[in-house]
């Protein structure tokens, strides 16, 4: 590195990041520092000082914590009960999904601001690649993010740690070394040497139960991987044997692939033979309902329009919409909407598709308030969640609606 550029050119002192690599290194992982409880904290400077545990209930589970609350030995997903007795003096406070969405979305944009390319992770993570940007920002990258992370904080009032590498492996990697507001590089040139007496459990997407099994085969760090001939790992463990032998080498060749914010979900099915009833309509719809919803729930979305979509036998396409009162995320009340929609289109055409659809996308908080007008609302949607909790556990065709049950056994006769 230059002499000029060892020190800082306003205060002349030392420059607390040094590295060969570091003006030609561009991807980057952003992660903010125990993101739930920061925003707490931000709020309520009160809590500062205090550990503070995001989740409740008896017999819920630790959605966050500060890193104050991690000290006393509390961790996410921890059953709620063991975290306090961990922590008896934690504060304890409900998620609120809405709020830490709106930070969540204030952050992504400045990232965007940065750079076209963000690939989020989740709602306070993602990879960067400033590849190409000194151009717009008169700075290099490391200097970009460096600034990112300081107005941020300054601004928004929620820190976060950053990883600098060659790429999205080594990047992650980093982030993790020195949390909170950690700002850490890996380069190319020392990237085999650090990965070689970590824990195989470092490489992305080695879980326990694939960990296990290395452990039963000899594997335990990363550098006996770096010595075994790929095409071995290859026989051994498949495409996962490929990666490892270029993951634990510090080689990635996976872009940063910007993701484009979720307007709406559907799902749509194209029938064998063309059908003109209803009776044999409904099914179909009730199913697709079920798969849009199952979506929304498992994505965290609730969507205040309905879209039903067929396509004749002429290839015409129809689609016919509605907005409802309140954002919903059940199964019952797109199949409901949907078939309110469909009833208007049968008149003798025949259909080779059909489709259902949520749009206008928001946060479920909101989503399925008691419905004064229907008596019949509110016993539906407990019962839809009971059999969501049963096919949780034994799998999403433990327990189905009667219509699609008689339908599929209609189908086995």
């Amino acid at each position: 590195m230059a002499t000029s550029r060892s020190r800082c050119s306003s205060c002349g002192s030392p420059r607390l990041l040094k590295h060969p690599e570091l003006d030609e290194l561009s991807i980057a992982h952003i992660d903010c520092d125990a993101f739930f409880a920061s925003v707490e904290k931000r709020d309520n400077p009160e809590l500062r000082d205090y550990p503070v545990i995001i989740g409740g209930g008896q017999r819920g589970v630790v959605s966050t914590c500060c890193y104050i609350a991690r000290i006393h030995g509390v961790h996410s997903a921890m059953p709620m009960f063991k975290a306090m007795e961990a922590c008896p003096d934690a504060v304890v406070i409900r998620p609120n999904m809405e709020k830490y969405s709106k930070v969540g979305h204030e952050i992504r944009d400045r990232m965007r601001a940065l750079t076209p390319s963000v690939e989020p992770l989740s709602i306070d993570e993602a990879f960067l690649d400033l590849s190409g940007t000194q151009r717009v920002h008169h700075a290099t990258p490391v200097e970009v993010l460096a600034k990112f992370i300081r107005d941020m904080e300054a601004d928004i009032g929620i820190s976060a740690s950053v990883g600098l590498a060659p790429n999205k492996f080594l990047a992650k990697l980093a982030s993790d070394l020195d949390k909170p507001r950690g700002f850490s590089v890996i380069g190319q040139q020392e990237a085999k040497t650090f990965l070689q007496d970590k824990p195989v459990s470092m490489i992305w997407g080695v879980g326990k139960v694939f960990q296990g099994k290395l452990a039963a085969d000899g594997i335990k760090t990363i550098g006996q991987l770096q010595t075994m001939d790929a095409n071995d790992l290859t026989r051994r463990y498949g495409t996962m044997g490929l990666r490892l032998a270029k993951l634990s080498k510090g080689e990635d060749l996976r872009s940063v692939k910007p993701e484009r914010e979720t307007k709406s979900i559907s799902a749509e099915t194209t029938f064998n033979t063309d059908i003109a009833s209803l009776e044999r309509l409904r099914p179909a719809l009730l199913e697709l309902s079920e798969k849009v919803s199952r979506r929304m729930k498992q994505q965290g979305y609730a969507g205040r329009t309905v879209t039903m979509k067929l396509k004749t036998d002429a290839f015409k396409t129809i689609t016919r919409s509605r907005q409802l009162s309140d954002p919903t995320q059940l199964a019952d009340r797109i199949f409901r909407t949907g078939v309110s929609l469909l009833e208007k289109e049968i008149d003798g055409r025949r259909f080779r598709l059909i489709g259902i659809g949520l749009s206008e996308l928001t946060t479920p908080e909101q989503a399925d308030p008691l419905d004064l007008l229907d008596d019949g609302s509110e016993r539906r949607k407990q019962a839809e969640l009971a059999m969501d909790t049963l096919r949780s556990k034994f799998g999403k065709t433990a327990v189905e609606r009667g219509l699609l049950h008689q339908t599929r056994k209609s189908r086995r006769d």
